[in-house]
């Protein structure tokens, strides 16, 4: 048995596309749906995803949370998906305590569904869904050090057979995602890309250095190209607070014709 979380940050592609087999997400699919055979089976799932912000971080709380079909336009059938894995309450209640504790105002929601951040990819990773899930929300305040210091604040969930998934994409310029149709480099998001890798992965950083940069991450070269808003980066601060280390680059292909990556600390 596993006695240490798993903390992985991934790009959960372009809302349902994932699931409908759609040849641009093909590499992040085979990504996905092959992760769990490299890690232990977690007891518990929690979720930090792009596609919640709240003024005071918020914690799905109920038991059996339904699923919030959070994206528009797409096919009639990506509106029935389900994902019934349970909620897990007193999981919930020990993040609020955890952030509490830490100064960062939380609230438990018993009311708010999970949304694509969450379904779409755990329908690829854990199909069956049973493995108990809870979501937890950004800050509206889009503060990075916030974020950082959210990770910290939970750090002693590493010691607990846990998956925390960070779930966004390392690239997220919607203007350029929905112009670009081959995987022809795009400069701007390579240099993104390997900015990134070093500053997850060289184990030469020290700590102070990697979380200064993942902090002052929009002075990354072309940061905000990549990230005109950077509610899809900030789950890897969350990780990056929790992992608190080096992180292994587990992914980087081109999803929607843009490379992105996905980190992990165990």
């Amino acid at each position: 048995m596993n006695n240490r979380a798993t903390i992985l940050y991934i790009p959960h592609g372009g809302g349902p596309l994932p699931l409908l087999d759609d040849p641009g997400h093909s590499n992040l699919n085979r990504f996905l749906s092959d992760y769990p055979a490299s890690t232990d089976r977690p007891d518990a799932i929690v979720v930090f995803s792009a596609h919640w912000e709240e003024t005071e971080i918020s914690i799905t709380a109920a038991p059996n949370p339904s699923l919030l079909f959070d994206y528009y336009g797409f096919p009639p059938e990506t509106y029935q998906y389900r994902y019934p894995a349970p909620g897990h309450p007193e999981l919930a209640e020990r993040v609020q305590r955890l952030l509490t504790t830490a100064a960062i105002p939380a609230r438990l929601d018993r009311q708010r569904g999970f949304d694509h951040g969450l379904f779409v990819p755990l329908l690829l990773m854990y199909p069956a869904a049973d493995i108990p899930c809870i979501q937890v929300s950004l800050s509206a305040s889009l503060d990075a050090g916030l974020h950082v210091a959210i990770g910290k604040a939970l750090a002693a969930l590493k010691s607990d057979n846990l998956l925390v998934l960070g779930s966004g994409f390392s690239f997220h310029n919607m203007q350029a995602l929905m112009s670009k149709r081959d995987d022809a480099v795009d400069p701007q998001n390579q240099a993104f890309e390997e900015w990134l890798a070093q500053t997850c992965t060289d184990a030469a950083l020290s700590e102070v250095e990697r979380e200064r940069r993942l902090v002052d991450w929009q002075s990354a070269p072309h940061a905000r190209y990549c990230h005109p808003r950077e509610e899809h980066l900030l789950p890897l601060q969350v990780c990056y607070g929790l992992g608190q280390a080096a992180a292994r680059n587990v992914f980087r292909q081109p999803v929607a014709h843009f490379i992105a990556s996905a980190y992990e600390w165990r």
